[in-house]
């Protein structure tokens, strides 16, 4: 698997790292929790410290969550039932406090990916979910031709920016689920926790200023947002 291990302690980072490579894992080893979220993609597992230098690890889970079901096992010193239980709750998948040994880990780790394998008979998640979409999506009198990137407006051609599209498209593939700020800002800009994330709501507004539908995305506060249709 592809290890990403956020752990600020060298010497224990250096262990890691051996013994994991040793099993034939490859290990990509970072020490801020930004730095982390911002590699999620590139893991099949993630070991996560919870005292890291810029935030504290269990804040980056939960954020994590919000976007990803990757493998989580937190690796921490802290020994209080309530921090174990506040871990678990914020989404990781085990819990190994410190000092451990490495032959333990491993076994949790392969128990863990395991249980990440989808049951015998249950058919694979599609690998690309834009791939069932339609075509074409017609919101009220918006029509949205999603593989020729074209949109009009009572019939007349509206020109959108590639952002712009894409977040459209985005929410028009399936026009009755709702997005939240994370989803977008990872699918379109690919960093779902982008420092400048009024860049998501400058776009929104491009869009229904351009299309002079307002009601075409719609906002669903402290949820996200959805493909709206216009009468």
């Amino acid at each position: 698997m592809r290890v990403l291990l956020v752990e600020d302690d060298d010497r224990l980072a250096d262990a890691l790292t051996t013994a994991l490579a040793g099993r034939g894992h490859r290990v990509e080893r970072v020490v801020r929790a930004d730095d982390g979220l911002r590699l999620k993609d590139r893991c099949d597992f993630v070991l996560l410290d919870l005292g890291l230098p810029d935030m504290d690890g269990l804040d980056m889970l939960r954020r994590l969550r919000r976007v990803s079901a990757v493998p989580v096992i937190v690796i921490t010193a802290r020994t209080e039932e309530r921090a174990v239980l506040r871990g678990l709750r914020a989404g990781a998948d085990d819990y190994l406090i410190k000092p451990f040994r490495i032959m333990e880990l491993l076994a949790r780790m392969d128990a863990v990916a395991r249980r990440s394998v989808p049951p015998p008979g249950r058919p694979p998640a599609p690998a690309d979910p834009a791939a069932a979409a339609p075509e074409i999506v017609q919101a009220g009198d918006v029509r949205i031709d999603l593989r020729a990137r074209e949109i009009t407006v009572a019939g007349a051609p509206v020109t959108l920016t590639r952002r712009e599209f894409d977040v459209l498209a985005l929410l028009a593939r399936e026009p009755g689920v709702v997005r939240s700020r994370e989803e977008i800002l990872d699918a379109v800009w690919g960093d779902a926790f982008l420092a400048a994330s009024r860049s998501l709501d400058v776009h929104i507004a491009g869009i229904r200023a351009k299309t002079g539908r307002p009601g075409l995305v719609r906002t669903l506060r402290g949820t996200g947002y959805r493909l709206g249709v216009e009468d």
